[in-house]
């Protein structure tokens, strides 16, 4: 496999999985820190060009294994888009996040409205978002939610844990819920037998590639510290996960999100956006910064593992 530790923010190269890699040649580092205040959040489309050629310079696979890309902040989510730019075939993007990244009022290179750039590439037939907890579905199109592909059946969504939500019109039935009245009420993964229903989401699926992309912060908290709010997933459900995707599905490749990084931003709105929109960074201690090299390192044993 081919991986690549794009070093936006500090937030990688200092866990010891990763510096271990680095040193031994098994991972390969992108310099993008003079990048990062202004990538961070959102991107003006002046920045998202300078991102993308240096991007295109970085190394890529040589053969059938995927490439895995470790990001930083989930504040970088968005960057996904520019992943997915080269797919050359169908692809269903399966979407780990304790959010739906789905804002239709937010800029277009926003890490709340990524989902959506995602959902117009020709590539991608399907995007499966598991395990939000999040505010977000409370009240969704108040929140501008994109239920318009919900509906179509393109978007599908699969809450770790949250009530039903309010809509107004009809949404219709999907595979991650079901409308009584002006309600959306969810098939919460909490409450389903794990390895069923991956069974059962894997087998609908329309296309043979994937691409994974994980933003951490869908994970308890036993299990990452993030910049963002957090779900329910613990690791062993996630690992759980991308055992039996890779058994069934041929991965194209996976990128990972979610780290914690110190806020650093490019300007004074967007210094007000993350206090408005994120928990304090002070909740997390050094020792609970620990969980997140915990994790990445069961996660690259893993792909390590799967794509030898």
């Amino acid at each position: 496999m081919t991986l690549n530790i794009l070093d936006l923010d500090h937030s990688l190269t200092g866990q010891a999985p990763i510096a271990r890699r680095l040193a031994s040649g098994r991972a390969t580092r992108i310099d993008l820190l003079d990048l990062g205040p202004k990538l961070r959040l959102w991107s003006t489309e002046k920045t998202w060009k300078r991102f993308a050629e240096r991007l295109a310079q970085r190394p890529r696979p040589t053969d059938a294994r995927p490439e895995i890309l470790f990001v930083g902040s989930g504040d970088y989510h968005h960057l996904t888009p520019a992943f997915l730019a080269d797919l050359k075939e169908p692809t269903s993007l399966i979407h780990f996040d304790n959010h739906p990244d789905w804002v239709r009022f937010a800029p277009k290179r926003h890490c709340g409205s990524w989902v959506n750039r995602a959902l117009k590439m020709p590539a991608i037939k399907r995007i499966v978002t598991l395990g939000p907890c999040s505010d977000d579905l409370h009240n969704p199109q108040l929140r501008g939610g994109n239920l318009a592909a919900l509906k179509r059946g393109q978007l599908q969504l699969f809450p770790w844990q949250h009530p039903p939500s309010k809509v107004w019109g009809r949404v219709g039935d999907g595979a991650g819920h079901q409308q009584r009245e002006n309600h959306l009420h969810w098939r919460n993964l909490a409450e389903l037998d794990w390895a069923a229903f991956l069974e059962q989401m894997i087998s609908s699926l329309p296309t043979e590639a994937i691409w994974i992309t994980l933003d951490k912060d869908v994970l308890a908290s036993e299990d990452a510290a993030t910049n963002w709010d957090q779900g329910g997933m613990r690791l062993t459900h996630l690992l759980q996960a991308l055992r039996a995707l890779a058994a069934r599905k041929r991965i194209i490749g996976i990128d990972v999100c979610g780290e914690f990084a110190t806020p650093a931003f490019s300007n004074a709105f967007k210094r007000w956006e993350a206090k408005s929109d994120q928990p304090p960074p002070e909740r997390w201690s050094p020792e609970d910064l620990q969980r997140n090299a915990a994790t990445n390192e069961a996660l690259i044993d893993l792909f390590e593992e799967l794509f030898p």
